[in-house]
């Protein structure tokens, strides 16, 4: 399948290789030269400008957010390149709304839009085994469906509406920052009664919270293993905002959620933003007088 691929960093790097491997034509772009050479080096292609990657079949953006999706989309010519019938997938963490007015906005060029967010780190998009969350017209998911076999391990659909697959994944970004948190402010807590934060961990995870989530972060945490970032602490942070947005549009309360809006901005405030979001534990060990 003819693929072009906009957006290379750790995790859009990953999941072009794993397309490339399965024998895709893969023409990338990004904005520093690094990554594309490194796809080329696999057999993949460059694209000059997003304009360019967008003259294929599908359309892939991995980017950070909604601006910078945006801007490839429109100041790149990405959109105004995209052929009728073809597809555009976007992979990123957007905002529902954003993934609303893409819809629209591509429908009227006859253009497809799927939003496809992924679960997984670096780690788990090198091995070709994300969870892939989508949303969209299921004709058209099947026909990217063997891109998503050769990125993930497993295709969630969540209908035709693609904000549906943002929601979800807002939701279980939310649900993650949760666990992390409670377990930062609970290694404070049984600090401060003698118990080492490593003992206590341990004995979680191992017992009522051995799930990997639960383990992989607090083992992170107990190592104080926050570069390189899995997953930055500023990339949380702008997810929970947009949970919160979500959750206002759906007169759905989250207060939990601008707890931790605070807390991870408490950690960007203190210099912390591009460290792994298992850094959340210095918050809650500064709270407790032992930052």
């Amino acid at each position: 399948m003819q693929v072009g691929f906009a957006g290379l960093g750790n995790m859009g790097f990953a999941m072009a290789a794993n397309l490339v491997r399965a024998g895709h034509a893969v023409k990338a772009w990004n904005r520093s030269k690094e990554p594309v050479a490194r796809l080329i080096a696999l057999g993949g292609q460059a694209a000059s400008s997003p304009a360019e990657a967008a003259q294929a079949e599908v359309l892939i953006t991995m980017l950070a957010d909604d601006a910078s999706t945006r801007s490839i989309l429109d100041e790149g010519g990405a959109l105004a390149q995209l052929k009728p019938g073809a597809i555009h997938v976007c992979m990123a963490t957007v905002s529902v709304a954003f993934a609303k007015e893409m819809t629209a906005r591509h429908a009227e060029k006859g253009v497809g839009y799927i939003a496809a967010p992924v679960l997984g780190r670096v780690n788990v998009a090198e091995a070709g085994q994300l969870n892939i969350l989508a949303a969209g017209d299921s004709g058209l998911i099947d026909r990217v469906q063997p891109l998503f076999d050769a990125m993930g391990q497993k295709t969630w659909r969540f209908g035709s509406q693609p904000e549906r697959a943002n929601a979800v994944k807002l939701a279980a970004n939310f649900m993650l920052v949760s666990a992390i948190e409670s377990m930062a402010e609970a290694s404070a807590m049984v600090a401060g009664h003698g118990v080492a934060p490593a003992d206590f961990l341990a004995m979680a995870t191992s017992t009522a919270f051995a799930a990997p989530v639960y383990k992989i972060y607090g083992e992170a945490m107990v190592q104080e293993r926050f570069e390189p970032a899995g997953f930055k602490l500023a990339l949380g942070l702008k997810d929970i905002r947009l949970a919160l947005e979500a959750a206002e549009a759906a007169r759905a309360p989250m207060p939990f959620a601008s707890t931790l809006k605070d807390n991870l901005l408490d950690g960007v405030a203190h210099g912390e933003g591009d460290l792994d979001l298992a850094a959340l534990s210095r918050v809650a060990a500064r709270r407790a007088g032992k930052g």
